[in-house]
């Protein structure tokens, strides 16, 4: 396995990680492995449905006016011959 050595950790922020290891019953070495493995799994995009995709590529976009409403229109289906 490789090692990473990480300088410089503030005092508040190594006392606060002791404490979250002492919590979840492991050594400060394995909360902050965990921590690192679970940040590196954010790597790989969410799968997400056909319709959040779509909701996505228009949510900054919008519509000039308002679309009319139609009443009174009757709708016929098609015919198949």
């Amino acid at each position: 396995m490789a090692q990473l050595v990480v300088r410089n950790i503030e005092a508040g922020t190594k006392l606060r990680l002791q404490r979250r290891a002492k919590r979840h019953g492991r050594s400060l070495e394995e909360e902050v492995r965990v921590i690192l493995r679970d940040a590196a799994k954010d790597d790989v995009p969410p799968v997400c449905g056909l319709g959040t995709q779509i909701a996505s590529l228009f949510r900054k976009g919008g519509l000039a006016a308002d679309i009319p409403e139609f009443h009174g229109i009757e709708i016929k289906p098609p015919s198949i011959d």
